[in-house]
């Protein structure tokens, strides 16, 4: 039998243990061992996501996550939720533009039964008629309780406006034609070109051994491994697409306005994330940030205002959503508008660089106390062929930051024309003074 290939990624300073082994076939396993707890959060992670999709295939990654659930050879629906909960772990999944993950976090005694059910799942799912006519109505449900929520929705009129009739600029789960219209031969073609091992990264995070997890998993994929396959390689990194300045105004009857105001952004590799992460955290990042500030507390314009940046593997959004009063709209983008132009002019000041340095600080070592959050973070870094950094280093390129890296972002960023897309009780042909 071909050997397997191991290699030890990373060893923290709190005796955290990060390994990697790539199985015969291009399936790899990585790990991290977490001192002092007792759980593990297990999870398979496919590099397959909405936009892997063509036109007529919209929504079927997403489709596929539901239908994984719904029984394979070995266990019906019921079996598979059945075992997970009956411990006390949560077994769920989530889909994404560029990835999907398959994940159950259990108590480490219950590691080998989580491995068995989640791997099952995963490579063999039946994708029976009755189970793809069955879920198409909980999506399109699904869809239905998506399009009710503006919150959710500005943010797809937000993406189709920026990227335009591309992948990115497609709503994850589809919409209501297309899931009308996918065949069950369509989505099971999806699942067999495109769920292949050497496509996967498995990840663990907490009180594990890496050599007994490996084992498990090679035994759980043994019937769909490839000893002639090779490791996939990572998202190829493409010229940025064209994006759209303009705006979108969708007519609904709410009380409240809800927008996204943005620009294009950087890739997820882009060094220069560390300072766009303390520029918009100390644009919009919390309760002491500048809009936060200039909207909320000095002027009473709204309740939630928040900025955030997205990075994809070769495209980028920076963007600031504010649920306002309808008749506050303009006054808010004027704001916006403004500070967005005052930062990208001038940067941040000292003390607002100070304060956004602690909260990414903070947030960074705060979000590793779950296993979770661990095992999605090594799996994210083999996925995307990114360095695993310590959480030591991640701190240390966040404090090199400097006060002319975030004005060279800001300028580059926030000189761009604008997008604009607002949910409200506005005529759809409005365009807004601010914009222009």
């Amino acid at each position: 039998m071909p050997k397997a290939q191991t290699r030890t990624l990373l060893r923290e300073g709190d005796g955290g243990l990060v390994r990697r082994t790539t199985l015969p076939g291009g399936l790899r396993v990585i790990t991290e061992q977490v001192p002092g707890v007792r759980s593990v959060a297990f999870g398979v992670w496919v590099n397959v996501g909405s936009r892997d999709e063509t036109g007529s295939q919209m929504g079927s990654a997403h489709y596929l996550e539901h239908l994984l659930f719904k029984g394979t050879s070995r266990r019906s629906a019921m079996d598979i939720s059945a075992s997970i909960e009956a411990c006390g772990g949560d077994l769920n999944a989530f889909t994404t533009k560029e990835y999907t993950c398959y994940y159950a976090r259990v108590l480490d005694e219950d590691l080998p039964l989580a491995i068995d059910v989640v791997c099952d799942v995963v490579t063999d799912a039946l994708i029976r008629t009755e189970d793809v006519e069955q879920e198409r109505g909980v999506i399109l449900e699904e869809i239905a309780m998506h399009e009710d929520d503006p919150t959710d929705a500005v943010h797809e009129d937000f993406a189709s406006v920026m990227f335009g009739d591309t992948p990115l600029g497609r709503p994850v789960l589809g919409t209501i034609e297309t899931i009308s219209g996918i065949s069950r031969r369509s989505i099971n073609s999806f699942y067999r070109t495109k769920y292949r091992p050497e496509k996967m990264v498995v990840a663990a995070a907490g009180n594990l051994d890496h050599d007994t997890v490996v084992r498990q998993v090679r035994a759980a994929f043994a019937p769909v491994l490839d000893p002639t396959a090779e490791v996939a390689q990572p998202r190829p990194a493409r010229r940025p697409g064209r994006h759209t300045a303009g705006v979108r105004v969708t007519k609904r009857p709410t009380e409240q306005a809800h927008l996204v105001l943005g620009v294009p952004g950087i890739t997820r590799a882009d060094g220069r994330r560390y300072a766009l992460s303390v520029l918009s955290t100390a644009l919009g990042g919390g309760m002491s940030s500048r809009l936060f500030q200039e909207i909320r507390e000095k002027r009473g314009l709204a309740y939630s205002v928040y900025s955030y940046a997205q990075g994809y593997s070769d495209d980028g959004v920076f963007g600031v959503y504010v649920g306002c009063l309808p008749g506050k709209v303009d006054t808010v983008l004027d704001v916006c508008l403004t500070e967005m132009q005052r930062v990208a002019d001038a940067g941040l000041s000292n003390e607002e660089i100070v304060r956004g340095k602690g909260q990414v600080r903070g947030a960074t070592v705060l979000g590793q106390e779950d296993t979770g959050a661990r095992m999605t973070r090594i799996a994210k870094s083999e996925l995307h062929a990114d360095p695993l950094l310590s959480i030591d280093d991640l701190l240390g390129r966040v404090d090199a930051v400097t006060a002319d890296d975030i004005r060279d972002v800001a300028h580059d960023l926030l000189s761009a024309p604008t997008t604009l897309a607002v949910i409200g009780p506005f005529d759809e042909t409005t365009t807004f003074n601010t914009i222009g």
